[in-house]
């Protein structure tokens, strides 16, 4: 029986789990989160839609309680605090890692075999957590950035171009957000490089848009999106659980790769049964190399952040 837990039933993770269902991706999800009856709820509510939807997967709730997650073929983590007002970001940092941390225990004594996708911010350094707590190999520990960054990216190219979303395929590399390295001359429409469709001035204020994505939903809204990151983090679910090794941006621990070591970035991997099959080394040029180091760097930061702390 295939079977993936969510940790987190927050916007994110009960979306997450309610694509994980409708898409009948695992014949079981376990929702778990630490307010009580909040898993519960969420859960019972998506099994009562799948009369009206027609899908067969069985949602579980849980407060608190891994044993009901044993034997996950995959854990998504989305557990963690948004950063509020007065809270610097290493505040941030020290608080989620010690819950991505705490998380993480958990669900590898239940479930010592699984491949963990983590999507609690900040995104880089909480999968560099639970590759540390957990002790995994690096193919079985990735974060949920890059799909959520190119669908963004393409969702904007589609509205330019007045065209299908499905037409367009785009790879992004690097950190989440600001930091992240747009690479158009990876993207195309039906085949066509963007370059010849689109404007350089256009292309780089989509980019732009793009790299800042998840602050102009926080404007509009007075909180984080939801339902493409619990999406994103669905599709790297299907493409593990259904072995359909799809190409996807995912953060990975670099050992060399892209000339770059014991850094935590998103890079276009193979997603299969075994967690990461493969990374996919493109041959960047002078610029995307340059914008990479950017990245990095600012990676770097933010581990050395959470290599201060005690609780790691």
């Amino acid at each position: 029986m295939t079977k993936v837990t969510v940790v987190g039933a927050g916007n994110v993770g009960a979306t997450c789990a309610d694509v994980l269902a409708y898409r009948e991706i695992a014949e079981e999800i376990v929702l778990v989160d630490i307010k009580e009856g909040v898993a519960e709820g969420k859960a019972l509510d998506i099994w009562q839609k799948a009369p009206i939807n027609v899908y067969d997967s069985r949602t579980i709730g849980s407060t608190n309680d891994y044993s009901k997650t044993a034997g996950s073929d995959v854990v998504v983590i989305t557990s963690g605090l948004p950063r509020k007002p007065g809270m610097t970001r290493d505040d941030l940092i020290e608080t989620n890692a010690g819950i991505v941390k705490t998380v993480t225990e958990n669900v590898i004594k239940h479930s010592p075999d699984t491949i963990i996708v983590v999507v609690s911010n900040p995104l880089d350094v909480m999968t560099y957590q639970a590759h540390v707590t957990s002790k995994f190999p690096k193919t079985k520990v990735m974060g949920m950035a890059g799909i959520l960054d190119t669908a963004r990216y393409r969702a904007f190219i589609a509205e330019e171009l007045n065209i299908s979303p499905k037409e367009i395929q785009a790879i992004l590399m690097g950190g989440h957000g600001d930091t992240m390295v747009p690479l158009p001359r990876y993207t195309t429409v039906a085949g066509i490089p963007v370059t010849e469709l689109i404007s350089k001035e256009k292309l780089d204020a989509i980019i732009e848009r793009t790299k800042f994505g998840g602050g102009e939903l926080v404007k509009l809204m007075g909180t984080s999106a939801w339902y493409a990151p619990g999406s994103a983090a669905a599709q790297m679910v299907e493409s593990i659980v259904k072995n359909q090794k799809r190409v996807f941006p995912v953060c990975i621990k670099l050992d060399g790769e892209y000339g770059i070591d014991d850094c935590y970035l998103g890079v276009p991997v193979i997603l299969g049964k075994n967690g990461i099959e493969k990374v996919i080394e493109l041959d960047l040029n002078k610029e995307e190399k340059a914008l990479l180091e950017v990245s990095r760097t600012h990676v770097k930061e933010v581990m050395s952040v959470l290599d201060g702390l005690s609780n790691k």
